[in-house]
């Protein structure tokens, strides 16, 4: 079984790899810089050189593959859901072309709106665009990861405060990446499966973030207060960052869409809960950081 994976230093992609060597596959990994795997793994793995966004390059690496895990990274594209719709279209194209059975890929809770989920649109198109290859497609809508709060870590030291724009009581799915993982190779080495559907991933629980404020502060030993602030806020400190206007309006865009009640098309099932808390992870990941 060639299994082929993208992004393989990521906090989803890694755990991917680690679970395929363990199995016993010696995966193709597809790399922008190959010398950021571990030594262990480049001595276990087919690694290329590719940028996912060289579209023949990744028809090339591709070529053989049973299994894809398809992952859009990040573009630094001025238009973010245009970055991302661009990947997709490569990955539909080796699909198509090479005639890939199975593709596993990375998507988010929102996608199923297509518009108005901010940079999640592009993860909609590309889920559109997979779903045209007519291959077996399955698309993990994943809640909201748990290590973005690794982002925060400076204002949760010095002022105890998580800032959202999304409505403190709204309730949502909150996941660790490496359960992500766990599900995404749990699929690709699974090849009885057929057709094109989604699965949510979705944490053991869906947390509003004053309950996430809470279970932080006991895990981490400190205070922490969910704080709502605006829109316009979050733009001003995204273009003091340096984002361009659709760049911010991206990240804007990705809480703004839950605003109007939405919930996820993937219910809470025994399929979409993982099992790690946030309360365990933040003990183990954040609390030594802070």
């Amino acid at each position: 079984m060639r299994i082929v994976v993208t992004t393989p230093t990521g906090r989803v992609g890694s755990r991917v790899v680690g679970l395929l060597l363990q199995s016993g596959v010696r995966p193709t990994l597809l790399a922008r810089d190959p010398a950021r795997l571990p030594d262990r793994v480049r001595e276990r793995a087919e690694v290329v050189r590719c940028d996912q966004g060289d579209g023949e390059a990744v028809v090339r690496a591709t070529e053989g593959a049973d299994a894809l895990f398809w992952v859009d990274p990040p573009t630094g594209d001025e238009d973010p859901v245009e970055g991302y719709a661009r990947m997709g279209a490569n990955a539909a194209r080796a699909v198509r072309e090479n005639g890939i059975a199975r593709t596993v890929f990375l998507s988010s809770g929102g996608a199923e709106k297509r518009s108005g989920a901010g940079e999640i649109d592009g993860l909609g198109r590309t889920e559109e665009m997979l779903n045209a290859t007519g291959a077996h497609v399955l698309h993990l809508r994943c809640g909201f990861f748990y290590t973005n709060l690794l982002f925060e870590v400076e204002t949760l030291r010095t002022e105890g405060v998580l800032r959202t724009t999304s409505p403190l009581d709204h309730p949502m799915p909150w996941v660790d990446p490496r359960d992500i993982g766990d599900v995404a190779a749990a699929r690709l080495l699974s090849p009885g499966w057929t057709g094109q559907h989604t699965q949510g991933v979705h944490g053991p629980a869906d947390l509003t973030w004053a309950e996430a404020a809470a279970i932080l502060t006991e895990s981490v030993g400190r205070p922490v207060r969910a704080e709502h602030i605006t829109d316009d806020e979050l733009r001003a400190g995204l273009r003091a960052a340096g984002l361009g206007a659709r760049q911010v309006e991206g990240v804007v865009g990705m809480s703004a869409w839950m605003r109007d009640g939405f919930r996820p098309e993937d219910s809470r099932t025994l399929l979409t809960t993982t099992p790690t808390t946030l309360g365990s992870w933040a003990w183990e990941h954040l609390r030594p950081l802070l």
